[in-house]
């Protein structure tokens, strides 16, 4: 069912003060994944070391902040420079009873969870889902023995995976809310942990020492026919139907209403299993979605609705210091690096 703004997102982003009460909790959160962390970094928890460099992109808060659209990006931009990346992603919401599982472009959103089967469509690269990472990288490794880099879609606190290289991700627009961690606040870890990353990318607005992505909204297609595609402004001063089940809605439907767009809001949680009837309204006016959203409902081959497709812009530059470190770790690979423009 569609969902007004809950309880915690008013706490940690609306400046309501009741999350005074929950700092307590937070302090035991804290503590508990301190030790966590500790355990693993004394070897006192089992780690797992791939056969070949892992990259990181994850978070410190709860939510959307655009990392799946830069691991994309990313995927792509090593496979023109002549790397063999693999993707590996939990695969939330995801209901197969076995696990790991390799993805594809037709998979089944509801067997191996939404964003898995749109990162596939997406890349040239194999992708693998489940709840362990360490098994994941084996499973991708043994299926596709070429990959010589692994991307990892979040995980950022998923300590039992070691990892060569770590981006961290943030929304420009929330930053870190009220700067609290959980659940009085949206950080999944303190905010000097991202001192430790590699690389900060910051989703629209400005962070200091961080690198800045923007979204790009290309054509929207239509979801039953992708060939059949339409122009954001084509829309412009119409009143239109925002569907969307995503961690941070509020980026999607900004989007539209800077194109001119009247939007109408239907917010549901994020990774909710959307079905045709979630889509219907009585008022007939365009239905847009984002393509997160499109793979569950294209199991219903709806019509008249429209996908937003979205791209991310950065700068070069962040390519380039991926590219020298994974020369570190894989030194074959440096003559790739003369074609990098």
């Amino acid at each position: 069912m569609a969902l007004d703004e809950n309880f915690f997102i008013k706490a940690w982003y609306k400046g309501n003060p009741v999350y005074y009460l929950l700092i307590p909790l937070t302090w035991f959160f804290c503590l508990v994944s301190f030790i966590r962390r500790k355990l693993y970094a004394w070897g006192l928890l089992p780690k797992f070391r791939s056969k070949v460099p892992v990259i990181i992109v994850g978070n410190i808060t709860v939510g959307g902040t655009g990392k799946t659209p830069l691991i994309i990006a990313l995927a792509n931009k090593l496979g023109e420079m002549g790397y063999k990346p693999g993707i590996i992603s939990r695969g939330f919401g995801g209901k197969s009873p076995v696990w790991p599982l390799s993805v594809t472009a037709k998979s089944n959103p509801i067997i191996v969870g939404d964003e898995p089967v749109m990162i596939a469509r997406q890349v040239n690269c194999p992708v693998v889902v489940g709840p362990d990472r360490g098994d994941d990288c084996e499973a991708l490794l043994h299926r596709y023995p070429d990959c010589n880099v692994i991307l990892s879609d979040d995980g950022l606190q998923h300590y039992a995976l070691e990892r060569d290289i770590e981006i961290a991700v943030i929304d420009g627009r929330r930053c870190m809310g009220n700067k609290y961690c959980l659940p009085a606040g949206p950080l999944r870890e303190p905010k000097k942990r991202l001192k430790q990353v590699d690389e900060v990318v910051v989703n629209g607005g400005d962070y200091q020492d961080a690198t800045r992505m923007e979204f790009i909204y290309t054509e929207l297609y239509d979801i039953d026919e992708h060939e059949r595609t339409a122009k954001l402004s084509d829309f412009k001063g119409q009143k239109v139907h925002a569907v969307a089940a995503i961690g941070n809605p509020d980026v999607f439907f900004a989007s539209l209403r800077e194109a001119g767009l009247e939007v109408i809001e239907h917010v549901f949680d994020d990774h909710y299993d959307l079905e045709e009837s979630d889509v219907k309204f009585a008022e007939d006016y365009p239905i847009i979605v984002t393509e997160k959203d499109a793979v569950k409902l294209e199991l219903y081959h709806p019509h008249d609705i429209w996908v937003l497709p979205v791209k991310v812009a950065i700068d070069d530059e962040f390519y380039q210091r991926i590219f020298y470190k994974l020369q570190e770790l894989i030194p074959e690979s440096r003559p790739a690096a003369q074609n990098l423009k």
